[in-house]
């Protein structure tokens, strides 16, 4: 099978990016007798997962993929170099693509409809240029990576009978930490986009109020964003910026837990990445992360400041607690291995292709 992927997203260090990272590098391990095709615009340096060829239009991505929203050229297929048997979009995005090629798309969230005052101006219309519901009515297959983001598409009515629509959640591989919660160094952990659906400003909020409430441990911020300012000057947290992997699984190794006040999330690696370490997880009383941890972490509601204050109070003073949970969420994460979503989207991916 040869598969044409947009990957467009390699490189960016968010969400996606390490979605396609991970999702991609497996596929292409489990999968090798099948071609892997990869679309990454512009000259920025760039390794391709093993086993993975990439093309490299000199053309940056927002020229390319904008010319394709407006004129339908050029085609994402034909830039691949033909000969596409499926066409996976690893994301709703502008694209272009011949009408005979099937297509697959993964669908994260819907937090460009649900919280659409979340983005700026350009990423709003950049969202409408993609028209993700009329790319999901093109896909033969529509793999959501969450059964709760699966019924969300399915209770906001788009245009994807139950019958197209697959649930292939991620994976979450990762070097199994063994030091103790107990034994962890005084650090609470953030990592994700300082972007308003991740709660940045409750979670500034709840950490003013734990310390003035007594809290001493710091908070270590492992991200980049608009809202970074929001956390400027707080007694107590260290931004890190953007990491590489290596210094990711370094911070998670060394946490005391991670917090993760979003307000929607579509999947959520942290929490699962930060568990593989035996870190357990303050987050957001959102089904996703019912489904992921289940009782493993400790919730509160999205955008209780107050509630998110008691919580991290409540993890930081109780080293039993941080044990059993961390315990509870390990044995959680180590089911969502990266192996089984590539026998997941591949299988996805056959379908697609009619093969």
């Amino acid at each position: 099978m040869r598969v044409g992927v947009d990957a467009r997203h390699l490189g960016a260090g968010r969400g996606v990016a390490r979605y396609v990272e991970g999702m991609l590098g497996a596929l292409a391990r489990a999968f090798p007798g099948d071609d892997w095709i990869a679309l990454v615009p512009g000259r920025a340096a760039l390794a391709a997962p093993p086993g993975v060829r990439l093309v490299r239009p000199a053309a940056p991505s927002r020229v390319l993929f904008g010319a394709a929203a407006l004129t339908g050229r050029p085609r994402l297929d034909l830039l691949l170099g033909g000969g596409i048997d499926v066409l996976w979009l690893p994301a709703p995005a502008p694209v272009a693509a011949s009408a005979e090629v099937p297509m697959l798309l993964t669908v994260h969230d819907r937090s460009f409809e649900a919280r659409p005052q979340d983005f700026t101006a350009y990423e709003r219309l950049w969202h409408r240029a993609a028209a993700p519901r009329r790319l999901a009515a093109r896909a033969r297959i529509v793999v959501a990576v969450s059964s709760a983001t699966r019924e969300d598409l399915l209770a906001a009515g788009w245009p994807v009978e139950p019958a197209r629509l697959r649930v292939v959640a991620p994976g979450a591989d990762g070097v199994a930490d063994t030091t103790t919660a107990a034994a962890r160094p005084s650090y609470l952990l953030f990592v994700g986009a300082l972007e308003p659906r991740k709660g940045i400003d409750v979670l500034a909020a709840a950490y003013r109020d734990a310390r003035a409430r007594g809290l001493q441990t710091e908070l270590l911020v492992a991200g980049s964003g608009r809202l970074a300012g929001q956390l400027a000057g707080i007694d107590g947290v260290t931004r890190a910026g953007a990491v590489d992997d290596a210094r990711l699984a370094e911070l998670y190794a060394g946490a005391r837990a991670l917090v993760l006040p979003s307000w929607l999330e579509g999947f959520g690696l942290p929490p699962l990445e930060a568990a593989l370490h035996g870190v357990p997880s303050v987050l957001t009383d959102l089904p996703v992360f019912h489904e992921t941890l289940g009782a493993a972490a400790l919730y509160v509601p999205p955008g209780d400041s107050a509630a998110l204050a008691d919580a991290l109070l409540r993890v930081d003073a109780d080293s039993a607690l941080r044990e059993r949970l961390g315990s509870e969420a390990r044995a959680a994460a180590r089911q969502l291995t990266w192996a089984r979503a590539a026998a997941g989207m591949h299988a996805a991916l056959t379908e697609a292709a009619g093969t």
